[in-house]
């Protein structure tokens, strides 16, 4: 018989997994379409979320490895910097595009080192990642994640701002908590991971799919209507 931590956290984890799958086909199909950068690196970062689910439902069926530990660190880390890169697209300034890029190629390196020097680190507990990594490790990690987070939400507020579209808030709130979601096996409620990215895979669905609903819908209607010559 399946214990209860690991039956919940099993089916959580298979639930966010699809969803956040077909998000990250969505994206890229968007991506295919417009040839925005800001959805390319959106997709790559949604593609890393699900990528350390899959790790998450690995973990959940008791299956997990030294090695798989390390993926599923820097890949928690990984995916906040490319959502944030996705985000410094929609800015006028290649200076800061390019800075915070060569920022993001040199705290990956920096957290690279850090896996291979930190040795193996068992993560896992009760079928989830629960035991908090080495403190080089976690040194490396906020490296990347902190800027990062500041920056989803900078300009995520900022759009907010200019568009004044609900949708935006709820863009915002699932940004913040898939970002964060990595971290929070460090907390005495291992489960809170799973909850935490769960909800926030429903809010980005929520702001991105009506978001190209509503583009769509737009676009549909100046077909039907074209403006007067």
């Amino acid at each position: 018989m399946i214990p209860l931590l690991q039956a919940e956290s099993l089916a959580i984890t298979i639930v966010t997994l699809a969803l956040s799958a077909v998000l990250t086909a969505f994206l890229f199909a968007s991506y295919r379409k417009g040839r925005r950068s800001s959805l390319m690196f959106w997709g790559l970062g949604l593609a890393a979320f699900t990528a350390g689910v899959f790790l998450e439902v690995l973990f959940a069926l008791g299956i997990y490895s030294m090695s798989l530990v390390d993926i599923y660190l820097f890949i928690v880390a990984l995916l906040v910097e490319l959502l944030a890169l996705g985000s410094m697209e929609l800015l006028s300034s290649k200076t800061k595009k390019r800075a915070y890029q060569a920022f993001c190629i040199a705290s990956t390196m920096f957290l690279v080192a850090a896996l291979a020097a930190s040795g193996n680190v068992d993560i896992v507990q009760a079928y989830v990642a629960y035991l908090p990594p080495s403190l080089l490790v976690t040194v490396a990690s906020t490296a990347m994640t902190f800027p990062a987070a500041i920056i989803l939400i900078w300009v995520a507020l900022i759009s907010y701002i200019k568009t004044k579209s609900v949708k935006m808030l709820s863009i915002i709130a699932g940004v913040v908590l898939v970002s964060i979601a990595g971290t929070l096996y460090i907390v005495s409620f291992p489960s809170l991971l799973y909850i935490s990215e769960f909800i926030g895979i429903l809010l980005l669905w929520v702001g991105f799919y009506s978001r190209q609903a509503r583009r769509g819908r737009s676009a549909s209607g100046a077909r039907r209507h074209p403006p007067p010559h």
